[in-house]
């Protein structure tokens, strides 16, 4: 991205010195254009990004909420029908209830950035990183 005025710059360096008495930019004026340009170019980008990446309040609330209630209600439905199959009356249920819970809460904390998801293959017990390291 350089434009035609960097071009010229760049290959007359002498051309303007800075010095103001022989036809230079002074530094202030140099400073000025700089800050006019940087403005120009950031203020595009600002709205955009601030409206996508925050839900607000209460589509947030919604979106917390659905995402723990469908790790409980996952859980529960596979612990019923590992009863209905296995015979395990309550155990079963119990079991993948608490595990439907447990993926529930880490799911709402993935989503509010406290948890960081996981990386492929970023394991440390992991019998690869021994190959790779070497």
């Amino acid at each position: 991205m350089v434009d035609s005025n960097d071009a010229d710059r760049n290959a007359n360096p002498g051309a303007g010195g800075g010095n103001p008495e022989k036809g230079g930019d002074s530094l202030e004026a140099r400073r000025k254009r700089l800050a006019t340009e940087l403005a120009a170019r950031s203020a595009p980008e600002a709205p955009e990004v601030e409206g996508r990446e925050k839900p607000q309040g209460f589509a947030l609330a919604v979106k917390l909420s659905s995402e723990f209630i469908a790790g409980v209600l996952v859980g529960a439905l596979l612990g019923y029908i590992l009863d209905r199959f296995a015979g395990t009356t309550p155990w079963g249920m119990i079991v993948f209830l608490l595990l439907g819970f447990c993926a529930g809460v880490l799911n709402v904390l993935r989503s509010t950035g406290a948890v960081s998801t996981p990386v492929p293959g970023s394991r440390s017990g992991s019998t690869d990183q021994g190959t790779h390291n070497q």
